[in-house]
């Protein structure tokens, strides 16, 4: 029995859009932001980067839906986008005031954090034009039905952003489920996105109505606390030990209280520094329980995007085999191996996840 009623393959335009916003992320390397003197540019965005990776990992057709100022920024965020092989076609242009005051594109100053130095992240996003994107701005009907898409993919990142981001979700998740698309929707709480407009309360509430019309939901310990109200018993403060059954109970109460949910998965993570974390994964599906190995002190280069690629593999291993195991095992690959490299982004290959998947080591490939 197939866990999701996905379409198949070549039924439409695109195998997956995410809908959000994409960030010009300034990057100190090794230093820190308050005395850099210099910056590596690169793209990110909790949506578009599952995109990306199910585009430059694995093989799949993917969009972004998301705006733009127009002006060089915004023309430097598109060119990084057609690197990654995203399609464009939905990308909204808003004319620059040439200042900055009315619309703007998202910048994002992260440290990655070193030891006992934990990575930071610092957005400087007020009045970006995807923040000011509303319902009707997309024609959900062309796009699913016209077009074809087989799955959509947004979170409570861009839901977060302003009072018409979340209007514009609910209208998205709407319509995929009139065309009968697949909606997977990552939680990613960010404290510093809700705290000025109401905090977990206002969290909860725009996440808890976009939750009755996903069919696979991702986040980790703190999301499902903040952004649905389920407690995680198991973990103490600093994370330091995790308890899957835990988590387990967690879940089921969760699909309890939603039972549209097909899939249902979070990432493991211990952290022990900012550069050595316990790694792993669970995934609910079918009313059983699935786990990825749990790789102890896991070598963590850059951390930030390391959850969005376990999201992107494990969607690629729902569509490509329908198998919640072989989901959840490359989701977890992926996102380990996204954190051995810079940027939001991941620069893995499909080849080096399965061998990872398969427990292949670090040995020097010639």
């Amino acid at each position: 029995m197939a866990i999701l009623n996905i379409k198949p393959g070549g039924s439409g335009r695109y195998d997956l859009i995410a809908l959000g916003e994409i960030m010009l992320r300034l990057d100190p390397g090794e230093g820190r932001v308050r005395t850099a003197r210099e910056f590596k540019v690169w793209e990110g965005g909790g949506e578009y980067n599952v995109a990306r990776g199910l585009r430059r990992c694995f093989g799949l057709r993917t969009a972004v839906c998301t705006a733009f100022a127009d002006n060089d920024i915004g023309r430097l965020l598109e060119d990084f986008i057609l690197q990654g092989g995203v399609a464009t076609e939905f990308i909204k242009w808003a004319p620059y005031d040439g200042v900055g005051r009315t619309v703007r594109n998202g910048l994002n100053f992260t440290e990655r954090g070193f030891g006992v130095r934990g990575a930071i992240g610092i957005s400087d996003r007020g009045h970006s034009a995807a923040s000011q994107l509303k319902p009707g701005d997309f024609d959900w009907d062309h796009i699913f039905g016209a077009l074809g898409v087989r799955w959509m993919h947004t979170g409570g990142i861009f839901a977060a952003l302003s009072d018409t981001t979340p209007k514009l979700v609910l209208e998205a998740v709407q319509a995929a489920r009139k065309h009968g698309v697949i909606v997977s929707y990552d939680l990613n709480y960010r404290p510093s996105l809700w705290k000025s407009i109401g905090g977990q309360r206002r969290a909860q509430e725009v996440n808890r109505e976009i939750a009755n019309y996903v069919d696979v939901l991702i986040g980790n310990e703190e999301d499902f606390t903040a952004c649905l109200g389920f407690e995680v018993e198991g973990a103490d403060e600093h994370l330091s030990r995790l308890d899957v059954t835990a988590f387990q109970k967690m879940i089921r109460q969760a699909v309890k209280a939603y039972p549209n949910f097909k899939v249902v998965a979070t990432t493991l993570r211990a952290v022990k520094s900012a550069t050595r974390n316990d790694w792993g994964a669970i995934c609910w599906a079918g009313d059983q329980f699935y786990q990825a190995p749990n790789r102890q002190d896991l070598e963590v280069l850059d951390r930030v995007g390391g959850g969005d690629s376990f999201a992107s593999g494990l969607i690629y291993g729902l569509i490509q085999f329908d198998d919640p195991q072989k989901a959840v095992e490359y989701g977890a690959a992926h996102g380990a191996l996204a954190m051995t490299t810079p940027g939001d982004t991941s620069r893995a290959s499909l080849k080096e996840i399965e061998a990872l998947v398969k427990g292949g080591s670090a040995r020097v490939q010639r």
